[in-house]
């Protein structure tokens, strides 16, 4: 009897001790190359919510863990989460105030990195302090990890390719703005593609943030919209996934490609108030949002949309001006210096204008190309892109 209640007695002591031991291995360690500057820490912050995702100064910092001289580190207090949870490793330099703070600008040297943490996982991470995101590694990652370690890899390459186009220059003149504009696009396009691919919430997610980490998807709301569409099919009670459509709300986002441009009673160059739809081209309209002081607009207006309306306003194609200027006689010069001949309208209530409103935008330039319906066929396509558009269109008749 002694016997057997010793063996119980020394088998639950065991089991404990190895409870112990299970529930002491920290779920997150690593080592850091530490280089001058930086303060031998790493943080994990926890984003609350989808606009938190790669938000500077956004997340909540769970737990910090110092990197000793040998450059290794471990976590002690990562929240116990069922199932699946996102955080964000990060470090900071020296004098930095703020431990959850993120640098975007340039992905390459970004000081984060996302990662999902699976119940009972555990990550052995290896990093550079000066490259964080980009020398970021985890033998073995999980499906998720390993998804967010391509999609950083898609970002840094279009980063890359683009970057020198990106660049907002203090004296760029309206080529080089609409240029860095084309270059933001394209850099877009391969974090939207993963996004609109993936299989997997956590790292479509952060796809979507980094698309836009200022939170700006005025030129690409369609993106957030599919988004929104595709994982409220998959995972409609998602918290993750109601947040995202928050955001995504086609009533909140611009006009959608698809979309009937509304029917907005418009005051013209003329006197007269006139409907929208009235003034469509029996073919094509474009739709061109601009003012006088825009130098980009003012550029598209004399080497391409006059170019255009010459070749092709007996074709079909109309353009509707639309600006949002306040003065009426510096709308009516440019109007007259760039030969801009075609229809035009105005509030000449600078850019607080009900029709903006209406259209939910607030970038200039802008553009709608519709068909003879109002249908909303193409948006926001300039210079050589617009003309393509038009005379491929206009070629089908």
């Amino acid at each position: 009897m002694n016997n057997t209640i010793s063996s119980l007695v020394a088998m639950l002591l065991l089991q404990g001790a190895t409870q112990c031991s299970t529930q002491s291995v920290a779920p997150i360690s690593g080592k850091v190359i530490m280089t001058e500057g930086w303060k031998p820490v790493v943080y994990l912050v926890q984003p609350r919510n989808f606009m938190e995702i790669a938000s500077n100064f956004g997340g909540l910092v769970v737990d910090s863990a110092l990197v000793g001289s040998d450059g290794k580190f471990v976590f002690s207090k990562v929240p116990r989460a069922e199932g699946k949870a996102l955080f964000q490793l990060c470090i900071q330099k020296n004098g930095t105030r703020f431990s959850n703070q993120l640098w975007d600008d340039n992905p390459l040297v970004s000081n984060y990195m996302p990662i999902v943490l699976h119940k009972g996982e555990r990550l052995d991470i290896a990093v550079e302090a000066d490259r964080f995101q980009a020398t970021f590694s985890i033998p073995k990652p999980s499906a998720e990890n390993l998804a967010l370690l391509l999609l950083r890899d898609i970002r840094h390459k279009a980063y890359r390719q683009e970057s020198a186009q990106m660049v907002d220059g203090e004296h760029a003149d309206e080529a080089a703005l609409l240029e860095r504009e084309a270059a933001l696009q394209r850099f877009r396009q391969p974090l939207m593609a993963f996004a609109d691919s993936s299989t997997s919430l956590w790292p479509a997610l952060v796809a979507v943030r980094w698309v836009s980490p200022a939170s700006d998807y005025e030129r690409v709301p369609e993106f957030l919209f599919r988004q929104c569409e595709q994982w409220r099919t998959r995972v409609p009670e998602n918290p993750w996934t109601v947040q995202l459509c928050q955001a995504g709300n086609r009533e909140k986002l611009p006009v959608l490609t698809g979309d009937l441009i509304p029917d907005f009673p418009l005051p013209m160059l003329s006197g007269d108030t006139v409907q929208l739809h009235t003034l469509l081209g029996s073919r094509l309209t474009i739709l061109d949002v601009w003012a006088s002081w825009c130098a980009p607009c003012r550029r598209e207006n004399r080497e391409v949309l006059s170019p255009l309306w010459v070749q092709h306003k007996d074709r079909g194609l109309q353009i509707l001006g639309y600006s949002i200027d306040s003065s009426p006689a510096a709308w009516k010069a440019a109007i007259a210096k760039d030969m801009a001949t075609w229809p035009h309208a105005s509030h000449l209530s600078g850019d607080a204008t009900p029709f903006l409103e209406t259209l939910r935008i607030t970038t200039i330039p802008a553009n709608f190309i519709l068909d003879a319906k109002g249908k909303v066929l193409a948006k926001n396509l300039h210079g050589e892109a617009l003309k393509v558009f038009v005379e491929d269109y206009l070629n089908r008749f």
